[in-house]
């Protein structure tokens, strides 16, 4: 499902924030609206199925700004922070509206935290090294439209059938 752009001119920080909304609608979007079956239904070899897409969208949000930016403990974040084939998971007893409603959650917490930061505000990141906070725009921007992507497809399977 494509979600067309709300904002389209502005500074550069407002346009990276309306993008990264409008990346975190997609995802939720691709499993909004499926039956419970159907949004638990693997249809690829890996763990990934449109509820596991939006459990996994949260954990990003939680382990890039909870974790990095705020320097968090994983236990004191919001919930899981466990990257990979964890983060797909989801448990028999969480609805589609559990599950976006964390994620909407973490979104939110994320939007809060980034706030207090500039986008040349740097932290050194396990891997990567240094990176600044529009780095983790940028990077979470494209990881959720990779996902949307991944999810619209999963949505066609399962609708065409």
């Amino acid at each position: 499902m494509f979600v067309l752009p709300e904002i389209t001119t502005g500074s550069e920080r407002l346009l990276l924030e309306a993008t990264m909304d409008r990346q975190r609608r997609a995802v939720a979007d691709t499993a909004r609206g499926l039956s419970d079956t159907d949004v638990r239904t693997r249809l690829v070899a890996s763990l990934t199925t449109p509820i596991g897409l939006v459990k996994h969208a949260a954990m990003a949000e939680r382990r890039w700004f909870q974790l990095l930016l705020l320097g968090l403990d994983e236990a004191e974040c919001d919930g899981p922070t466990t990257p990979g084939d964890a983060s797909f998971v989801v448990a028999d007893s969480e609805t589609l509206d559990d599950v976006i409603a964390e994620f909407e959650r973490a979104a939110a917490r994320s939007r809060e935290i980034a706030a207090r930061f500039d986008l040349d505000d740097t932290w050194t990141h396990d891997v990567l090294g240094e990176v600044n906070l529009r780095f983790v725009y940028l990077l979470l921007i494209e990881d959720f439209a990779r996902h949307a992507g991944h999810g619209d497809i999963l949505r066609e399977q399962l609708t065409a059938r």
